[in-house]
This record gives structure tokens, C-alpha cells and sequence, in this order.
């Protein structure tokens, strides 16, 4: 789940907040928000305290929504490469 679908559903939509509405309380430029609920960006570091601040959560919330997306992305698009990859196993003989 691509946090901003979390942002929109379970807040925005619930709330019923426009994205210009938070992002005019958390002092950041309306299309910020706006791309982010659209999936179009991710949650950065100053995003994450400031809808912290705002909705009562911790920036740990958001951030961790958007490096789950992020590894589950990544696991997903590199799928083949991974299978590739033989572990290291630390007693194997030389």
C-alpha cells in the first residue's frame, strides 16, 4: 500500500479534509499533498513530522508506510534478479 492510498482513506476521506486543507495546516505547498494522495510522491522526512504533528500520529507511522511500500516495490520489480541470487552461507568449504 503506497502511502498515500493510507492518507486518503483513512484520513483525508474519513476527516473530510481537502489536501489543501492539510497542507495549509502543515505549512507545505498544496500539490505536495495532492501527489502524494495521488500515489505520484512519496512521504519524505519533513512530510512525515509535519502530518505527524498534524493528525496526532509519529513520523516512525509514516515513514514506515513508505519504506514497506518502498521494499515491497523493489521485491516486486526485481523479482527475476533476486531469484539469481544465490545466500552466502558462512560454513560452506572453500
Amino acid at each position: 500500500m503506497h502511502p498515500g492510498e493510507m492518507l486518503r482513506e483513512e484520513f483525508l476521506q474519513p476527516l473530510g479534509l481537502s489536501a489543501g486543507r492539510v497542507a495549509k495546516a502543515c505549512g507545505v505547498p498544496r500539490t505536495r499533498i495532492e501527489r502524494i494522495v495521488r500515489e505520484e510522491l512519496g512521504i519524505s522526512g519533513d512530510t512525515a513530522v509535519r502530518l505527524a504533528k498534524f493528525f496526532g500520529t509519529t513520523p516512525e507511522f509514516w515513514m514506515n508506510l513508505q519504506a514497506r511500500y518502498e521494499v515491497m516495490r523493489a521485491q516486486r520489480d526485481s523479482a527475476t534478479a533476486l531469484a539469481g541470487i544465490v545466500p552466502y552461507e558462512r560454513n560452506r568449504a572453500a
